[in-house]
């Protein structure tokens, strides 16, 4: 896959890029990313990219010209990254990562003159209700969610386990050592049967969701098994908070 981002920053992508999980998919040639300064589509000869927007208001807006022309060199489908924007899930994730090529345009200051957003924009992307400083963090978010996905990243039942992929939150992880400072791990977790370990985790993961998120349970199409075992935890925590 190939990923172009778009800014005024390119800096910011230095070590992004360069370490971890990110720069072994580049290096075995997973992913490739290209950094592409827009200021280097400012013809004028203060390389400006942004102005005064029409109408009056306060802040900056970016120009039309260098972006449009930043894209002419680019392929694959167009993401703008603004709180308007879609909100980012593990679905749309997974959508994206089946992309070939895909193009992030990292807004700065008030945003991009709308021009764009119409005529070369394919999807608005916010990644939550809240503003930023500028596009470059949230580009990184998606780009990492995505290479994630990606064959060969890291393994397939890792990811399969993870919050939001199957609907659910993710169930509690532990490691060694068994018992620290007297706080033991779940006693079913180091007793090597494997089918209680699985029945623990689905019960678990049921229960998190059930007591973090209802509105996930809401769009989830439960098994028998899995509504069966959501029915003992919710009579589970009443009779809890009726002893209260």
């Amino acid at each position: 896959m190939k990923i172009n981002i778009l800014t005024l920053f390119p800096k910011m992508f230095e070590g992004f890029i360069s370490e971890s999980i990110i720069a072994r998919a580049i290096k075995s040639e997973v992913v490739e990313f290209n950094i592409v300064d827009i200021r280097n589509y400012c013809y004028d000869k203060h390389k400006q990219a942004d102005d005064i927007p029409f109408g009056g208001g306060n802040g900056m807006v970016m120009k039309p010209e260098p972006i449009f022309r930043a894209l002419e060199d680019v392929k694959g489908k167009v993401i703008y990254t603004s709180p308007q924007g879609q909100k980012l899930n593990q679905q749309l994730v997974k959508e994206i990562s089946e992309e070939k090529e895909i193009t992030i345009i990292a807004g700065h200051y008030e945003g991009i003159d709308e021009r764009i957003v119409e005529h070369k924009v394919d999807m608005e992307i916010s990644i939550g209700d809240f503003v930023l400083t500028g596009g470059e963090l949230p580009a990184m978010i998606i780009a990492d969610a995505i290479i994630r996905l990606l064959p060969n990243v890291i393994k397939k039942e890792s990811y399969e386990n993870d919050s939001f992929f199957n609907g659910l939150l993710d169930y509690p992880h532990y490691t060694r050592p068994a018992d620290f400072n007297g706080i033991k791990v779940p006693d079913v977790l180091i007793s090597g049967n494997h089918k209680k370990i699985e029945e623990w985790r689905i019960r678990e993961s049921l229960k998190r969701t059930y007591i973090r998120r209802k509105d996930l349970l809401e769009k989830k199409d439960l098994s028998n098994s899995e509504r069966k075992i959501l029915n003992e935890i919710i009579k589970e925590l009443e009779g809890q908070n009726n002893e209260k």
